[in-house]
């Protein structure tokens, strides 16, 4: 293990932060080579927890590069160290690395596919310690890259976090970026808020007439949804607009799942602000109680939402329009959950969404889990170059 503590950088003065134009300068140089590194990584999509081919091109890519590497972190997780040649902060910066599984892309599909993105984000974080460490006499401070496994199934930064690595490395801050539906060259940032979290529930019936009582069951426990999933493409434009609308549908919202099978009812939903997981706990439970003979059990707490500290993301929001242009920037709070959460409990953090959207395309193409996913590769480039210049000013600061 080689992780080592903050505050090893050389001894002699701070300097300031990395100039945005030579950053600008290296991952230009850099491009080409990183879309043919997402390709390869995208034509060897690996479920969650089973990373064992991409951890492999992480590592080498991040040792080539002079980074102090650990393999095998929480699994199949890499942790990639980078000093800078003057004193500053320590930094880190995840991205992930699994791929969808089957019954997780949107009508299921036969295999697991790199249609979240992932590869594309695990591409951009070798992008930007590439950069950075072509750099590194101009850095200052640690910047940490965690390569992530098990991002889908919500597992995996528990199990990085586990082993200590954020203790270990002295990170004082983390920062991440993630595929969205906007146009390639766009940004989005969550001040204050950031991604529902995540409750299920598992319901049983008894009796003759179980089967009839659970899908009736299932249809009361889903009319408590106050918007549901988009279904057509138009649905997306219209969810990603309203998003964009203050106190707008999305400002509060339930979504549910709820499927039955025989004498059983599955749950599954998604609220916001999290605080709503309590009150429809007990709607469902009030729900249930209303069937004889009907019992509910919730295997776990809810996974927690990822909220976004409001004072870091408004300064990366000025940062990403200083460095990338006035309107470059968006802001919106989607669906999904995300298990950055689990960091940001633990210190500050930004979490970035990168347009992946190509002009003209349907929007599912831009839009995580659907099979037709294709993120534009152009934004590969403008990752790094927003990334590699934000990590290099917070290790600074």
């Amino acid at each position: 293990m080689v992780w080592g503590t903050a505050g090893r950088a050389a001894a002699h003065g701070r300097k300031g932060p990395v100039d945005q134009g030579a950053v600008d300068v290296e991952a230009a140089r850099l491009e080409r080579k990183l879309i043919e590194l997402r390709r390869d990584v995208h034509r060897r999509p690996e479920m969650p927890g089973q990373e064992e081919h991409t951890a492999g091109v992480v590592a080498g890519q991040l040792r080539a590069a002079g980074l102090a590497v650990t393999t095998q972190v929480g699994g199949h997780g890499v942790v990639g160290v980078l000093r800078g040649s003057s004193p500053g902060r320590t930094v880190a910066y995840r991205a992930d690395m699994d791929a969808v599984p089957p019954k997780d892309i949107v009508g299921g599909g036969p295999a697991a596919a790199h249609v979240c993105g992932h590869d594309v984000h695990t591409t951009v974080a070798i992008g930007v310690a590439q950069v950075l460490a072509r750099l590194r006499e101009q850095l200052s401070g640690t910047v940490v890259f965690l390569f992530q496994p098990a991002e889908e199934t919500l597992t995996g930064a528990r199990a990085l976090i586990d082993t200590g690595v954020l203790e270990l490395t002295g990170a004082e801050e983390i920062h991440a970026l993630h595929c969205g539906p906007f146009p390639v060259g766009q940004f989005a940032v969550t001040p204050g808020f950031g991604l529902p979290g995540l409750d299920t529930a598992e319901v049983t019936l008894a009796g003759p007439d179980a089967p009839d009582a659970a899908r009736r069951l299932a249809a009361a426990i889903s009319a408590l949804a106050t918007v549901t999933p988009p279904q057509t493409p138009a649905d997306l434009e219209r969810m990603i607009s309203d998003a964009q609308v203050p106190d707008g549908p999305l400002a509060r919202f339930v979504t549910v799942r709820a499927r039955a099978q025989e004498a059983e009812v599955s749950v599954s939903y998604r609220c916001w602000p999290q605080e709503r997981y309590t009150a429809v706990r007990q709607d469902i439970r009030r729900l249930v109680a209303s069937f004889p003979g009907a019992r509910v059990h919730f295997p776990t707490e809810p996974f927690p939402a990822m909220v976004c500290p409001e004072g870091d993301a408004d300064t990366l929001a000025r940062h990403l329009r200083r460095t990338r242009g006035r309107d470059a920037v968006a802001v919106l709070p989607p669906f999904s959950s995300e298990d950055f959460a689990l960091y940001l409990d633990r210190m500050p953090g930004t979490f970035t969404f990168l347009g992946v959207h190509t002009p003209g395309a349907p929007i599912t193409s831009a839009y995580p889990h659907y099979p037709d996913f294709g993120p534009d590769e152009r934004a590969i480039g403008i990752g790094v170059r927003a990334m590699a210049g934000w990590v290099a000013k917070r290790a600074c600061a």
